[in-house]
């Protein structure tokens, strides 16, 4: 019988290796897998490459993460924010690496990775610096009489996506903007690892609506929703 789910994040992070490329979810501050993030700090990995839209905000999160010391690199679009100072700090010090991707091309790398494409032509970054790696210009090529620039996918390790709920096949649904990366990073990584609010009985979701079909993840975690009330936090079942 094929059940994903997992008892508790520990047990879905379990085995999660050193030097590992992790994908995080998340658009900002939507769709984060904060639970996720917390039990890679305490499963201890290290030397990892994160994959996320951005680069962390305030001290939590991925943020907090970059703290640990434990991340070697990260591919992001919009690694400065107003409360980006952790990975201003460890960028400023030479402490972590940057792979600057423009958004589109970040998801498209992700998409081509998951679909088999060996790599594709785009025209986002024609000359300028981010059509370039390590200082070297990559091969560039004129179709239609417009200029492109060859990128390449970015496969994961890992993918540690925020769901709205799941079955134990691991099919997914997602609430609204929570929905951001996550698809196309279950599709480009080796083990997808993603949190929902309700676990479905199976053959209850209607199969029109489910945004990641099973076969991209393998492990899914029940987690309790959070709700603001009276300024403060409350967990609900």
């Amino acid at each position: 019988m094929i059940d994903k789910i997992t008892a508790s994040v520990a047990e879905a992070l379990a085995g999660t290796p050193d030097g590992a490329t992790v994908f995080i979810g998340g658009f900002g501050t939507a769709g984060i897998p904060n639970e996720l993030i917390d039990g890679l700090i305490k499963q201890g990995a290290k030397d990892l490459v994160v994959v996320n839209n951005n680069a962390g905000n305030g001290n939590t999160g991925l943020a907090a993460l970059l703290k640990t010391g434990r991340v070697r690199k990260i591919i992001c679009s919009f690694p400065r924010q107003a409360d980006s100072h952790i990975f201003d700090e460890l960028y400023r010090s030479r402490k972590i690496e940057l792979e600057l991707v423009p958004q589109g091309n970040l998801a498209e790398r992700m998409r081509a990775a998951g679909a088999g494409i060996g790599a594709f032509f785009c025209p986002t970054g024609f000359g300028t610096d981010l059509a370039t790696t390590d200082g070297e210009p990559r091969e560039t090529r004129a179709i239609g009489g417009k200029q492109y620039v060859l990128e390449y996918p970015i496969r994961g390790d890992i993918a540690l996506i925020k769901a709205e709920c799941g079955d134990r096949w691991g099919n997914l649904t997602y609430r609204k903007a929570a929905r951001n990366f996550g698809p196309v990073m279950a599709m480009a990584a080796a083990k997808t690892i993603a949190t929902v609010h309700e676990v479905a009985e199976l053959g209850s979701m209607d199969p029109e609506a489910i945004v990641t079909p099973g076969i991209f993840v393998h492990r899914v975690v029940k987690i309790p929703r959070i709700a603001t009330q009276g300024g403060g936090v409350k967990k609900v079942a």
